[in-house]
């Protein structure tokens, strides 16, 4: 037996990790939810250690403000630390949620998040090697603005909410959008706020469940389950992706909440990982008193206690025996009044019903009938297709014999044919000498043909090698993303307009298959100093013709951004 295991390191997906947020910062998942899920006013922060690896390890930071500004409106701002493994951002967030109420029990909420922050690469396989003696290109700082934006719809204690964490940004430093429509993440969650029977009216049990779309990626399908009280809470969650989370915490003096989560990977490619790890603090700046909302508001109704009012009766004097009784029995009459019209109420009813059911009867049988004569005419309609389904067959065989006779005489001339054709062989084979002596001019002919292309092809390739000299040095346009090496493996010397880079093969399979449905023929070369794919339209022999094609954006059939990739040769 031979067995054969190839693996790679997992890549993270592009989203902010933020499926535990439950309780605290929760207007990171969805903005939304800072008009209740946040506890405004109050500060909070969270921070996420992913997979625990020594090198770098990819990690997020979120510090928090958050308000009411009035009974139906929210804001915050934040500051914020993203290492994707990748790219490292560093920023800023503002929150903004409005609530509308229809009614009591239904309430609609919009929010939105704005981040602002500085993006630059965080791993430093990117960097080109120093020793190379030609213009290099240097990292730099991109801004980018995203908006996420967001809803709720809360009917009682149900809740249905969506969001998008980048539906629109910008990179100010590219002048472009900083993603395309392929790439937005969507999220959707639908919870309920399940009582919890004790002395604290605020407690309750919310089992959720949400969907992520992640691009290039399977989508994200999660479930979590908060127990949250006013002295403590308690979660318990599981991501198809991340893995299981168990998570606590607890509150002290009604003002400083302290709480942590640990995540284990379940999957085959992610159970040899460490767990990572979750702290959340929070400080309430408001009244504790108010920074809890009952979730038994019918109940508690219910429960309320009326005062009772002392009623000052005046002394009346006592009535004798006879008007008791009189009283008593014109009492007892109007009960049995009353009775007797309600039985009369209910036998009316009772009739109305079985006239109407009688009714319904009546249709259901009409019903019956109407469709007895729909099968009977569908019947006849089936025979009739039948019969005509049957000549046809005939007809066709019919056809079929006529075809076999014609095949038989067809063959007969074939033979006769071939009889004839034999006899005109023999007179052919007297001309063939002459035949053989024509077609050796023909292949002479040929030959010089080949010799003169031949000669053709090694003109222009010295042409080509002196347009290739007067290009050796390059020197790059403002802002132009230039590079280029001395050799590189097999490549011919050239100028290479660069679409992508992927470290990792399962998203380098998936772009070259998206520019094939596009009508495009990209190709490719494994750089050997980075051990990166480079993905690219064209080659060129002047840097003059790869400026023209990246400017035109290859000629308008790829309109993403490229840069150029030069390979000088010896």
């Amino acid at each position: 037996m031979v067995l054969k295991v190839g693996a790679q390191e997992v890549s993270l997906p592009a989203d902010l990790r933020q499926h535990n947020l439950t309780l605290y910062n929760s207007s990171l998942f969805n903005p939304a939810f800072s008009l209740d899920r946040n506890n405004p006013q109050s500060v909070s922060v969270w921070t996420r250690w992913q997979w625990q690896s020594i090198d770098a390890d990819p990690s997020t930071l979120y510090l928090n403000y958050t308000r009411t500004l009035n009974g139906r409106s929210a804001a915050g701002a934040a500051f914020f630390q993203h290492n994707t493994g990748v790219y490292y951002n560093t920023g800023g967030v503002l929150n903004y949620a409005y609530k509308v109420e229809f009614n009591p029990l239904i309430k609609l909420s919009f929010g939105a998040n704005l981040f602002g922050f500085v993006q630059k690469l965080a791993d430093d396989r990117f960097v080109i090697d120093p020793q190379i003696p030609f213009p290099q290109i240097q990292n730099k700082n991109d801004f980018i603005l995203q908006f996420a934006p967001g809803a709720n719809l809360m009917i009682e204690n149900f809740s249905f909410s969506i969001a998008s964490e980048n539906l629109f940004d910008f990179n100010f430093t590219d002048k472009g959008s900083n993603t395309n429509a392929a790439y937005k993440i969507f999220m959707g969650m639908v919870s309920y706020d399940f009582p919890v029977m004790t002395s604290d009216s605020t407690a309750f049990l919310r089992p959720s469940i949400y969907l992520r779309t992640i691009p290039l990626l399977e989508n994200q399908i999660g479930l979590n389950a908060l127990l949250s009280t006013q002295k403590y809470w308690a979660q318990l969650g599981y991501n198809n992706f991340y893995g299981i989370g168990i998570g606590g915490g607890g509150t002290i003096l009604n003002r400083y909440s302290l709480g942590a989560i640990v995540e284990f990977g379940t999957s085959s490619s992610l159970n040899s990982k460490n767990p990572s790890f979750e702290f959340v603090a929070s400080y309430f700046i408001d009244n504790p008193e108010t920074r809890r909302k009952s979730v038994l508001p019918s109940l508690l109704e219910e429960e309320k206690v009326l005062p009772v009012k002392e009623e000052i009766t005046e002394e009346k004097p006592k009535e004798d025996v006879e008007t008791v009784n009189a009283l008593a029995l014109e009492k007892e009459a109007q009960q049995e009044e009353e009775q007797e019209k309600a039985l009369a109420a209910q036998e009316k009813e009772k009739e109305k019903q079985e006239i109407q059911e009688a009714k319904a009867l009546a249709a259901q049988e009409k019903a019956i009938e109407k469709q007895k004569k729909k099968d009977s005419v569908a019947l006849v309609k089936e025979q009739k297709e039948a019969l005509a389904l049957a000549k046809k067959q005939e007809e066709e065989q019919q056809k079929i014999t006529t075809q076999k006779t014609k095949n038989a005489d067809a063959i007969a001339d074939a033979q006769r044919l071939k009889e004839q054709q034999r006899v005109d062989s023999i007179s052919k084979a007297k001309a063939s000498e002459a035949l053989a002596l024509n077609q050796q001019r023909i292949t002479d002919s040929i030959n010089n043909a080949k010799a003169a292309e031949l000669e053709a092809a090694q003109k222009e390739a010295q042409e080509n090698q002196v347009v290739q000299k007067t290009d050796t040095v390059v020197k790059p346009e403002a802002g132009e993303k230039y590079e280029e090496v001395a050799t590189e493996g097999s490549l011919e010397p050239g100028f290479y307009l660069i679409a992508n880079v992927f470290g990792t093969q399962k998203y380098f399979e998936a772009f070259i298959n998206d520019l094939i449905k596009k009508g495009l023929q990209p190709k490719s070369f494994l750089r050997e100093q980075n051990n990166y794919n480079y993905v690219y339209l064209e080659r060129y022999n002047t840097m003059a013709e790869a400026r023209r094609a990246r400017e035109s954006k290859f000629g308008g059939r790829y309109t993403e951004k490229t840069w150029i990739f030069r390979v000088v040769g010896q």
